[in-house]
């Protein structure tokens, strides 16, 4: 993409000004038709360094009213990015419904060799690099944001000048890095660099636009034109588009839950002796996790009154509260409906060393939301394959990821149901909505089988709990879980 390009281009600075002028005034326009159509725009600016990042973000930004955009300068690592999957803080600056986010710099360049000495990768993470990138990107697209991607290209002597211009200034010698020289020195091999990563993240819903930078006044029309081209070709489309995609064939799925007896039981004094000996396994463990910084992840789902609180409580009840969070995931807020679905979870995810626990989780959107018609169908069953690519990004981390579907009978839901609701201190725990759920546990069951058939897979499977009895569900799940750990950690 990068081999042929000429930097070179040059616009004469009369025609420059009018050029700009008018696409100044056309960009303030398309912000609010931005925000009036409550599309999501994400920015991104790559290239070499001293291609001119800085100066194109404040042409880009100059006719915008500053309320509505937001600017990121994503390249510096920290701990905080360390220590999770390494999308996660690209996610955590994602705009919610009529934002413009701006990011000088971006998860592309994770993976070139400039970056191998501030940000690294695991060896799991470097091989699923490009599939993980391009997933997320395909995510924001199919949710409707709209993603711009221009990369400054400038040539060798050019970029030596600059270095030159800002070493002889001395409010500015310092941002001449020894990395700055090396790439210039090293022009040609990081030319091919950059060309690999252009190409594999190339793709029809987000593709790279070459901005040709020798020339700063060139370079600034072609980047607003591109811009504004693109923000008013989608806000066209938008417009046009008043059908929705047409929902997958339905397909034969396996009766997964129907296959399991929930009926296994364990005696009162193994499970004392038992609960207490997992119990203190699993906090030396999570110690361990610490000591090793290695994060956890742990996902509750089931039936209503399956005992995920209960299973939980005893799970949780001898770590060290420091090291782990639990997080109940009931109705999303307005600020998490306004970002792509998979959004609420991934700013929650732990960073390593740590344990997080998710009662309820990602699987709303192919459970309840599906179920109560709160999603249409071809959203949901696209979240299948966005479920999977995401958990497949943590799990490429090193987070060990765990899922258990607590699984009751129809016989003893109502049981539970009857009993909560004649105890005045659990009274709070049944609800309406429960009942009214329980008249649609076949429409249920049958979301759930195919949400275990589509989301199980080598790197996140499921374990089904037969939870009838309590006592079993919490030392299966306590075992599991320790097991899970010990094999991690050797």
């Amino acid at each position: 993409m990068l081999f042929g390009i000429n930097p070179e281009q040059h616009m004469e600075k009369d025609e420059y000004k009018e050029t700009l002028s008018l696409l100044e005034d056309r960009l303030t326009e398309l912000q609010q038709r931005v925000r009036d159509a409550g599309l999501r725009v994400v920015i991104v600016f790559e290239g070499w360094s001293a291609a001119g990042k800085g100066t194109q973000i404040s042409r880009l930004v100059n006719p915008l009213d500053p309320r509505y955009f937001d600017v990121r300068t994503t390249g510096k690592n920290s701990e905080e990015k360390q220590m999770r999957p390494f999308l996660w803080s690209f996610w955590t600056y994602l705009p919610p419904s009529g934002q413009i986010v701006i990011m000088d710099k971006s998860w592309h360049r994770l993976i070139l060799p400039e970056c191998s000495g501030t940000w690294k990768l695991s060896n799991m993470e470097t091989h699923g690099f490009y599939f993980d990138v391009n997933a997320f990107e395909r995510q924001l697209a199919d949710d409707g944001y709209l993603i711009i991607k221009l990369f400054l290209h400038i040539g060798k002597d050019e970029q030596s000048r600059r270095f030159k211009a800002l070493e002889d200034d001395p409010s500015t010698a310092w941002r001449v890095t020894e990395k700055n020289r090396e790439q210039n020195e090293n022009y040609e091999k990081n030319l091919r660099e950059y060309e690999k990563m252009l190409k594999m993240t190339d793709t029809p819903h987000s593709p790279w636009t070459i901005i040709e930078s020798n020339d700063s006044r060139f370079g600034s029309i072609k980047m607003l034109r591109t811009v504004t081209d693109a923000i008013e070709s989608r806000l066209a489309e938008n417009a046009e588009s008043v059908t929705q995609p047409a929902a997958a064939a339905p397909q034969d799925i396996p009766r997964v839950l129907q296959s399991v007896s929930p009926d296994e039981t364990i005696s009162h004094k193994e499970y004392i002796e038992q609960l207490e000996y997992y119990q203190q396994r699993v906090r030396a463990l999570t110690n361990k996790m610490y000591a090793k910084r290695r994060a956890a992840a742990i996902v509750y789902e089931g039936w209503d009154a399956a005992g995920k609180g209960g299973n939980i409580k005893r799970l949780t009840s001898e770590m060290d509260p420091r090291g782990y969070a639990v997080v109940p995931v009931g109705v999303p807020h307005s600020y998490e409906l306004a970002r792509q679905f998979l959004w609420r979870f991934m700013v929650k995810v732990p960073k390593d060393g740590h344990l997080t626990i998710f009662d309820r989780s990602w699987y709303g959107r192919v459970l309840v939301e599906r179920v109560e018609e709160l999603t249409p169908p071809h959203i949901w069953q696209r979240a299948y394959r966005e479920i999977n690519d995401f958990e497949a990004h943590l799990v490429r981390h090193g987070v060990v990821l765990l899922k258990f579907w607590l699984h009751i009978d129809k016989d003893e839901q109502l049981r539970r149901f009857e009993s909560r609701q004649n105890d005045s201190i659990k009274a709070h725990k049944i609800t309406e909505d429960d009942w009214r759920n329980r008249e649609k546990w076949d429409m249920y069951e049958s979301a759930a089988d195919e949400m275990l058939f589509r989301t199980n897979t080598p790197l996140s499977p499921w374990i089904i709990v037969e939870s009838n009895s309590k006592k079993f569900a919490r030392i299966k799940v306590l075992k599991t879980v320790t097991d899970a750990l010990d094999d991690a950690l050797q």
